[in-house]
């Protein structure tokens, strides 16, 4: 344990020793925040308004609240991928300065590099993660949107931790295949990209095909977006409830992905948590596999 504790601060302050990888990675999820709020948001209010009979009114600090939550939930789904390439930077570096080579002369196990990289990643991302976090709590109270209970925060925390866990295994088995920051710069931009997509985060999978829809469900990072998803708007929904019946607020999740659906079986918010723990579980297996087969193959040669 000792080992792996001094591994991860020395990968932790190497990653924060480079003040550009750091504020590049910070940045990032500041920059989508704004995109989002910029091109994003009118979208997303339209679109709430659209699902309310013409006789009714929403209030406007409800539905500040409901876009700013739909906002925030994709935010932090999307960069918890993102944030966690640029954090795992580290890990491609010392392959490519061949520090990797000099550590392991040592007598050092290889399951230790790897669960160090992991946990000094998952925690730089988290802390990121964190800080884009309370820009998203400061961006909903300045709209007048902000509800949030003290249950709801721990909840998202929750969410958030969950989320970064899982974005950390997948980065760290990606990035294990990397050899050069020209690489790795490239993978992120197209995961980055793609990623908002396939998890309902730029748009809602409700919106897609229904042969798309249940392919989609095949992936983890669905059930991740619909997670946070339900904790930043249900204070919201809470407040709704004053203006709409309960099935014209359950029609309104559907659309959104606040609930999804496997082939018409309703997901509880239980099963999601079970579908990330067992798919970071997955990877983190897979990552550490690799560095154990890359022991045994060395041995053997």
């Amino acid at each position: 344990m000792k080992t792996i504790f001094t591994l991860t601060c020395r990968n932790f302050k190497i990653f924060f020793k480079d003040k550009g990888l750091f504020f590049s990675s910070l940045i990032t999820p500041i920059i989508l925040l704004v995109l989002y709020t910029t091109f994003l948001s009118g979208i997303y209010e339209d679109s709430f308004l659209s699902a309310l009979p013409p006789t009714v009114e929403m209030d406007q600090g409800v539905l500040q609240g409901l876009v700013g939550g739909q906002l925030l939930s994709s935010l932090l789904a999307v960069s918890s991928i993102t944030v966690s390439f640029c954090a795992n930077m580290v890990m491609v570096n010392d392959k490519v300065n061949h520090i990797k080579d000099d550590l392991l002369t040592s007598p050092l196990k290889k399951p230790y590099l790897a669960i160090s990289y992991y946990l000094a990643t998952f925690l730089t991302t988290l802390l990121i993660l964190f800080v884009a976090l309370i820009f998203g709590y400061i961006y909903i109270a300045i709209s007048g949107g902000f509800f949030f209970q003290i249950q709801d925060i721990l909840w998202m925390s929750l969410d958030l931790i969950l989320l970064t866990m899982f974005g950390t295994a997948f980065s760290s088995f990606i990035n294990y295949f990397l050899s050069s920051q020209g690489q790795i710069s490239a993978v992120s931009a197209i995961i980055g990209a793609g990623y908002g997509f396939i998890c309902g985060a730029y748009m809602p999978i409700a919106s897609f095909n229904e042969g798309l829809q249940k392919i989609l469900m095949f992936l983890p990072g669905t059930y991740g977006t619909s997670l946070i998803r339900n904790h930043t708007m249900n204070a919201s929904f809470e407040k709704l409830k004053d203006t709409l019946p309960s099935f014209a607020i359950e029609k309104m999740k559907d659309s959104i992905d606040v609930n999804i659906y496997f082939f018409d079986q309703k997901i509880e918010l239980s099963i999601m948590y079970i579908v990330l723990i067992i798919a970071t579980i997955l990877f983190l297996g897979l990552y550490i596999g690799l560095y154990l087969l890359e022991k045994y193959h060395k041995r053997k040669a």
